[in-house]
């Protein structure tokens, strides 16, 4: 994930250290009377899960399928690396991305292969948007979730590859496509990290979501917070490992437990990603 690459560093992490969901009572009972749930997060960039990472990790440890797709290859970003731009970059964010679906608990990556940093420019070519479009959805259709995750409209820090994914997942669940549900929640950044990073370019130009459109807040546990830590912490080409710890504490102490979510369609409050 990145707006700037060179003000990237700790995106992610600020996000992703206070970012959960866990179930709520009726859910444990849901499983136990044999109800299988499927949560999919969809986002552009290895290390964008970093902004639903205790989610993630709190419902997989819940007996959740949680599937994990990143449209990109990653071979244009990466903030804190002597690897150049290229193939060799996109090799290491695999594995990166490999680690931090290990420290949540959750499925292999699902790696799509797009262009770092050129998603944006598919919507002046209706044959690629339509492939990306086409490929999401086979993923969908394949897993078959319950509940999605993405970014909101904004993309979280304005970045046009992840406007995109955002556009397309929530396209293919008004379409009723096959494999998307109605449950689709928005993630976003909170404002003061948007402004503190886009410092250079101005004032960020309403990327924050009105609080009368966020109606889950969705709390978290410690185990939640460590695997979402150490997720982060795999994400080596992005974040060293000073600014893990010390944007670690922080959120901590700033999200207070609990995380704000907007569902796609206005909803009652809600603890529970499947109610």
């Amino acid at each position: 994930m990145y707006v700037r690459r060179s003000a990237v560093t700790g995106i992610g992490a600020i996000v992703s250290c206070g970012l959960a969901i866990s179930a709520s009572v009726m859910f444990p009972r849901l499983l136990a009377q044999g109800a299988q749930r499927t949560l999919v997060a969809v986002f552009a960039h290895a290390d964008d899960e970093g902004s639903a990472a205790p989610i993630l990790a709190r419902y997989a440890r819940d007996g959740v399928q949680v599937y994990l797709v990143i449209a990109t290859d990653g071979a244009q970003g990466g903030s804190h690396t002597t690897i150049p731009p290229g193939p060799e970059l996109a090799r290491a964010r695999s594995e990166e991305a490999r680690c931090a679906t290990d420290a949540l608990g959750i499925h292999p990556p699902i790696l799509l292969g797009f262009p770092d940093a050129g998603l944006g420019s598919y919507l002046e070519d209706r044959a690629r948007l339509f492939h990306v479009t086409a490929r999401i959805q086979e993923e969908l259709q394949r897993l078959h979730p319950d509940a999605l995750i993405t970014w909101g409209p904004d993309g979280g820090s304005g970045h046009p590859d992840h406007r995109l994914v955002s556009s397309i997942v929530t396209q293919l669940v008004r379409a009723g496509a096959p494999g998307a549900p109605q449950r689709l929640f928005y993630v976003s950044l909170p404002e003061e990290a948007v402004r503190t990073l886009n410092s250079d370019s101005g004032e960020p130009a309403y990327l924050a979501p009105s609080p009368k459109y966020i109606t889950a807040r969705i709390p978290f546990s410690p185990a939640d917070f460590d695997a979402s830590r150490r997720s982060m912490a795999c994400h080596k080409t992005q974040y060293p490992e000073d600014v893990v710890e010390k944007l670690s504490a922080a959120t901590r102490d700033a999200l207070k437990g609990e995380l704000p979510l907007s569902p796609w369609l206005p909803a009652a409050a809600t603890t529970d990603l499947f109610r």
